[in-house]
């Protein structure tokens, strides 16, 4: 029997996220302060007391999912993982508690991560959208037709049946209108801040690499399945250039779960805020024991 630990990416955060757990256990609390003076503003009032619309804001989105996700982690000092991902910026949570990177290396990480995807974003005006009941090929030949109008591509194929696209406003939107002729159940566009795992991304990406070639990455201490290739990694050059690719690259959250899967994993357990995965879980892999730790009063030390 194997135990993975995946750990959520943006959407997932709500305010008074981390609240309890710093309420209650000093270990969690030791991070939520660091983590303010790591950056030089309380991101944990952020998290605890909003307002929404700054918690909402990439820029800390990013850093308040990744805080919480990493104390819970901390906290509940876990050795039975067999193996660790994490859905977009949840990779730097998983690759943490793969102990691949520090805490403060990563959340300084992450912190700039969200201010570049958010400045892109500003730059290169793009938009997403959710794309339910068809399968991958299909919107491969969707997104092929509507580039006609502008870039859009695959962000994330997050489990049998739900794919996001993201690109330019024309082209999501133009993609929008041929996946429904094309019959597919669900076509909605998301409200985000840019255009994210897509080429309008390539400004942060090439910023990101400077900070990444910049920070200590060793190798992890357990298999990290990266986003770009859904495949077990554990080797420090690896990562970073994976990281890296990442920015602009879709996320093969599906793939990612069934090679888990495959590789003799029987358990999810997700760390974080919300359920997200847990529900993505569900829909990819049949008869696999899924939970969720993200409250003080799940915690069980």
């Amino acid at each position: 029997m194997k135990i993975a630990y995946i750990f959520p990416g943006q959407g997932s955060q709500f305010v008074g996220m981390g609240k309890d757990l710093s309420e209650q256990f000093s270990d969690a609390k030791k991070y939520f302060d660091e983590a303010d003076s790591v950056l030089g503003f309380s991101l944990s009032k952020i998290c605890f007391d909003g307002p929404e619309e700054e918690l909402k804001k990439t820029k800390n989105t990013q850093p308040a999912i990744f805080l919480h996700s990493v104390a819970l982690w901390k906290l509940l000092k876990r050795t039975d993982a067999s193996m660790v991902a994490g859905h977009s910026l949840g990779e730097y949570s998983a690759l943490v508690a793969a102990e691949a990177i520090s805490f403060s290396d990563a959340i300084r990480l992450v912190r700039l991560r969200g201010e570049l995807m958010q400045k892109a974003g500003e730059e290169n005006p793009g938009t997403m959208a959710a794309i339910v009941g068809l399968d991958a090929g299909i919107v491969g030949e969707v997104t092929s037709k509507a580039c006609e109008m502008g870039i859009v591509q695959a962000a994330n194929f997050n489990s049998p049946g739900q794919i996001v696209i993201s690109g330019s406003v024309t082209g999501v939107r133009k993609a929008m209108e041929i996946a429904k002729e094309r019959g597919a159940k669900l076509v909605k566009e998301l409200v985000v801040s840019g255009a994210f795992h897509s080429p309008l991304m390539q400004s942060a990406k090439d910023k990101l690499k400077e900070a990444l070639d910049a920070v200590t990455i060793n190798d992890a201490k357990i298999p990290v399945y990266a986003n770009v290739t859904a495949k077990p990694v554990q080797r420090a050059s690896e990562i970073r250039n994976l990281l890296f690719e990442q920015v602009t690259s879709p996320v093969r959250w599906e793939e990612t779960v069934i090679n888990m899967a495959a590789n003799g994993t029987t358990t999810f357990i997700e760390i974080g805020p919300g359920k997200v995965l847990q529900g993505l879980v569900k829909r990819t892999v049949a008869n696999a024991e899924i939970f969720g730790i993200d409250k003080a009063a799940e915690v069980k030390l």
